[in-house]
């Protein structure tokens, strides 16, 4: 059975947020292992770069799917099936707006500085609190973890369906 597609600009948007949270969670998972100084402040600073760009990409995508809606599945997907996918996603969904918030807030409380790849000066979104920023990273650092382990499901879930099970659903974003 072919399900029906997502849009041309669904498809980009996936893609391009899937390039932008592999690079960020790599690029957080990187700023834990390094010592202090210019390789860690580079990476620190395309990383915080790189999670506003997924908020924007995210507002963009919830508008795209509120607008043209999403395929629905074959009909022999199992209802089992059909729920954890439809909380995977939306969890996915939830974690890619909120974590970029929760790191905003904590770079804000912190304080330091938020450029976006050196265009511009993202406004604080909190006053300055170097306790709350210290909780908020943590809370950060583990939706990191509680994303890395959906995307895992989301790829592997996709994997299944278009290389074992050929059912359609792997083809709807690609």
């Amino acid at each position: 059975m072919t399900a029906v597609r997502y849009t041309l600009v669904q498809k980009i948007l996936h893609w391009l947020i899937a390039l932008a949270v592999i690079g960020a969670l790599a690029g957080g998972e990187l700023i834990h292992w390094l010592d202090n100084g210019s390789l860690k402040d580079q990476i620190y600073f395309v990383h915080k770069s790189t999670g506003m760009l997924i908020l924007a990409l995210m507002a963009a995508r919830v508008v795209a799917r509120l607008t043209y809606g999403a395929p629905g599945l074959p009909a022999e997907i199992p209802g089992w099936q059909r729920t954890v996918s439809g909380a995977t996603h939306f969890l996915l969904y939830a974690l890619l707006v909120l974590m970029p918030l929760v790191g905003w807030a904590a770079t804000s409380a912190f304080p330091a500085p938020l450029p976006f790849y050196g265009l511009f000066e993202v406004p604080a979104l909190i006053g300055a609190d170097r306790a709350l920023s210290e909780r908020l990273f943590e809370v950060h650092h583990y939706m990191g973890r509680a994303i890395l382990v959906l995307v895992a499901m989301h790829i592997g879930a996709a994997l299944f369906h278009g290389l074992v099970k050929k059912d359609g659903v792997f083809q709807r974003m690609v």
